[in-house]
């Protein structure tokens, strides 16, 4: 776990707080999907193709069988890893189900399709990653963030 990543889970945070487009079920507009944009700055349409692409379902399965092969999917899980996220906490972010975070967030069972929801794991979940490093790490004072709905292919 890295203050990157603690940077990065409030990015998205105050982006879907922001009124970022949030759709489950797409591979782009989704908890990891939307986590992956701002790790990766690759478009939500470019992210669904290549999961797509790698017939991936969701992200959880992904996480299951990830096998490095050299397809786009497994640049953007690496980045994701190369933050210090694991394969299990991909997919918890996903599900919104670590027990840790979900306990942090202190309302009991998150829905995964739920934008007020998985903004309370995301901040939860940096918390909890800030709290964790070796070194402290400011709690940066956000402001909201604009955010331009575009309609992307996928």
């Amino acid at each position: 776990m890295s203050a990157p990543l603690v940077v990065a889970l409030r990015t998205v945070a105050d982006r879907l707080a922001a009124g970022a487009p949030f759709q489950w079920g797409h591979m782009g507009h989704c908890n990891c999907g939307h986590l992956a944009q701002v790790v990766t700055k690759r478009t939500p349409a470019e992210i669904h193709r290549a999961a797509i692409l790698r017939q991936t379902g969701e992200w959880s399965e992904y996480a299951n069988d990830y096998c490095p092969s050299g397809a786009l999917i497994d640049d953007i899980f690496e980045d994701l890893i190369a933050l210090g996220l694991t394969r299990q906490d991909i997919a918890h972010l996903e599900d919104l189900s670590d027990p840790d975070v979900v306990a942090a967030v202190g309302r009991g069972h998150l829905r995964r399709n739920d934008r007020d929801d998985a903004i309370a794991y995301f901040r939860a979940f940096a918390d909890l990653v800030q709290r964790r490093l070796p070194v402290p790490f400011p709690r940066p004072t956000s402001t909201p963030l604009t955010v331009t709905a575009t309609r992307d292919a996928a």
